[in-house]
């Protein structure tokens, strides 16, 4: 899940492919550890839990939108005055790994397909939707009581988080990954796209600046 601000991109970890790693490992060793405890305990076929014959077009688009569009909403808090530090601290971070348009989509799909297979299909199985959506947003980091910014924005994840669980049952497995994808694509598009007119922008005051250096000279 993306996050507004991260401990994962601090120290060591800001480095491009250690990112990379860090989605590889969620998308291959999470659903591997989910699929094998499901497997050894209560006897789940992994090639049934994974719904690969059940692409449903129109449960996955439901999801696709549902993400877009929390996504959006998610960006408007993220504008309101009250989250500007955070969010300008976290433009840089991201700004510093310069990923690419297939990094970030690589990335969005490791996260939705991983964690939803770590989450919703073992995790909940057992622990039931309200339990695993709370431990979701709070591993992540999200209810930290020291960090009010961020404890809002998990407050605010809560209902999106909350819907996917119960999802899951109705709409399947590949509807609630095309949802957190997107949702994340959408965060990541919106940071290349701040970024952008941020460098924009400083350079604007650059050219400026020479430019008053020159008429006084």
């Amino acid at each position: 899940m993306y996050r507004p601000e991260s401990q994962i991109l601090r120290g060591f970890f800001m480095n491009k492919n250690t990112i990379i790693l860090l989605g590889l490992v969620t998308l291959l060793v999470f659903p591997a550890i989910s699929l094998a405890v499901l497997w050894f305990f209560s006897s789940k076929n992994p090639i049934d839990l994974l719904e690969l014959n059940s692409f449903h077009l129109d449960y996955i688009s439901y999801g696709i939108f549902f993400g877009v569009a929390y996504a959006f909403l998610s960006l408007w808090l993220f504008n309101r005055p009250y989250f500007e530090s955070e969010m300008n601290q976290h433009k840089r971070l991201i700004s510093q790994l310069n990923l690419t348009l297939l990094d970030k989509t690589f990335l969005s799909f490791c996260a939705g397909f991983g964690e939803e297979i770590l989450f919703r299909v073992g995790m909940q199985h057992y622990l039931g939707v309200w339990i695993t959506s709370i431990f979701f947003i709070a591993i992540h980091g999200y209810l930290n009581p020291k960090k009010l910014r961020l404890a809002i924005y998990g407050l605010f994840l809560i209902p999106f988080i909350l819907i996917l669980g119960f999802s899951y049952a109705k709409f399947g497995l590949w509807s609630i990954i095309a949802a957190h994808f997107s949702y994340d694509l959408v965060l990541f598009l919106f940071i290349k796209k701040e970024n952008s007119s941020l460098h924009f922008e400083e350079n604007f005051r650059l050219e400026e600046n020479f430019s008053a250096c020159d008429e006084e000279g």
